[in-house]
């Protein structure tokens, strides 16, 4: 078994996870935000969709010079959003499944100004800015749909509001 074998059942297992967590987005709602510095809820959605495909990407290149602030893109329908994460997702698995280990575990960088920011493994990269990057926006994704008072789904188990186990 390669090294990322592993991350890649637990990509799809997250992806499963993820998708239900972006049906719960209320088209009505993509352009309210909880707060003024915060992302639209839109914004966030498609920023959550988009994470697999576009850190992916970044592992198939030996680093990144990191770019100013830029603004993430306003979807205008949740069909967007679930569109985004189905391609991103499949990119993901493509790119992700090159990965052989001496690939896996080559460094890679991330500058900025050419200031160097970051070195570590690309098996890294898919843990850190990939997966562990997923699931600190998809728990801000929860807090969004409970302060607009949209039931949240069982994801790592029962919600308030689903159980996991049926009923």
């Amino acid at each position: 078994m390669r090294i990322i074998d592993s991350l890649l059942k637990e990509l799809d297992q997250e992806t499963a996870s993820t998708r239900k967590v972006l049906e719960r987005v209320p088209e009505e709602h993509l352009k309210w935000k909880p707060h003024q510095k915060s992302m639209t809820l839109g914004q966030l959605a498609l920023h959550i969709a988009i994470i697999p495909g576009a850190i992916a990407g970044l592992v198939s290149q030996e680093g990144l010079e990191l770019p100013g602030f830029r603004e993430d893109a306003q979807p205008a329908t949740k069909a967007e959003i679930l569109q985004a994460l189905e391609g991103s997702h499949a990119t993901a698995k493509e790119s992700l499944g090159k990965l052989d280990d001496q690939k896996a575990m080559a460094t890679w960088r991330l500058t900025r100004q050419g200031k160097e920011l970051m070195a570590i493994p690309k098996i890294g990269v898919v843990r850190v800015i990939l997966l562990n990057h997923l699931y600190h926006h998809r728990g801000q994704m929860t807090v969004y749909l409970r302060l607009l008072n949209i039931p949240l789904p069982a994801v790592y188990g029962s919600s308030a509001d689903e159980s996991a186990f049926g009923a």
